[in-house]
């Protein structure tokens, strides 16, 4: 029997529903589970700075955790680095600071008021003392995918009949289309997040996790033997299937 592998949607600053479903986890798959975190740890929710703490404090004590890196994490990562508000794969009007972005709602958690309208050289200048520099070494060295032989762990995506090798980043974390439409194998099942929806779903050759923790909605939380799914409830498994 292959050894489980567990993967959790995107999180965006509910770090209640985060010990919630790893309560689920350690129940299923005992404390030593190996997990798989699909991105976006931050934005729109409110405790982006109390997630990314805990996975650096678990990841400092030896927990088999994989974080891999979500098109919301760059957002942060970019701010701190250069003031960079703006996503070249999103609309050119839809500033970080936006709520529909929830850059607001992270600089909140760390003390800082950003508001789209008010100078961006202050806000940036408070982030850059606010945000501790062990947060932005993760953010910076967060991997884009995770392979075992059955299964691609992504944020987003990938690109249909491109090579992982030859995979760009801003597919990644940022793909819909033309993944979301291509229903043919990519090899490995594709286990992503990115694009919300109101409960997990299994299209074959990809399982979608993003269950809408960002719109406040529940976490999930996913076991794989192989390419069998189960999503994980206060019950047990439930099949996850085409």
């Amino acid at each position: 029997m292959p050894q489980p592998i567990y993967a959790i949607g995107d999180i965006h600053g509910q770090i209640d529903e985060l010990h919630r479903v790893l309560g689920l986890i350690e129940a299923d798959g005992g404390p030593d589970a190996q997990i798989v975190f699909l991105g976006d740890y931050v934005d729109r929710g409110p405790d982006s700075r109390a997630v990314l703490q805990f996975l650096i404090d678990a990841k400092a004590a030896g927990c088999n955790w994989i974080p891999i890196k979500g098109n919301h994490d760059r957002y942060l990562e970019r701010f701190l680095d250069n003031m960079t508000l703006l996503d070249p794969a999103t609309r050119p009007d839809l500033f970080w600071f936006n709520p529909r972005l929830g850059g607001d709602k992270t600089m909140a958690s760390y003390g800082v008021t950003a508001e789209e309208g008010m100078p961006v050289d202050p806000i940036h200048a408070a982030a850059r003392k606010a945000v501790p520099q062990a947060h932005r070494d993760f953010l910076k060295n967060l991997p884009l995918t995770h392979q075992t032989d059955a299964l691609l762990f992504v944020h987003a995506g990938i690109r249909p009949k491109v090579r992982l090798d030859q995979q760009i980043e801003d597919d990644l974390i940022w793909i819909r289309q033309p993944f979301l439409d291509y229903h043919r194998s990519h090899g490995p099942l594709v286990v992503h997040g990115h694009t919300a929806l109101d409960y997990p779903e299994h299209y074959g050759n990809r399982v979608n996790l993003d269950a809408g923790a960002g719109y406040f909605r529940p976490l999930h939380a996913a076991v794989f033997e192989g390419r069998e799914c189960w999503l994980l409830s206060d019950t047990g498994r439930r099949a996850l299937r085409p």
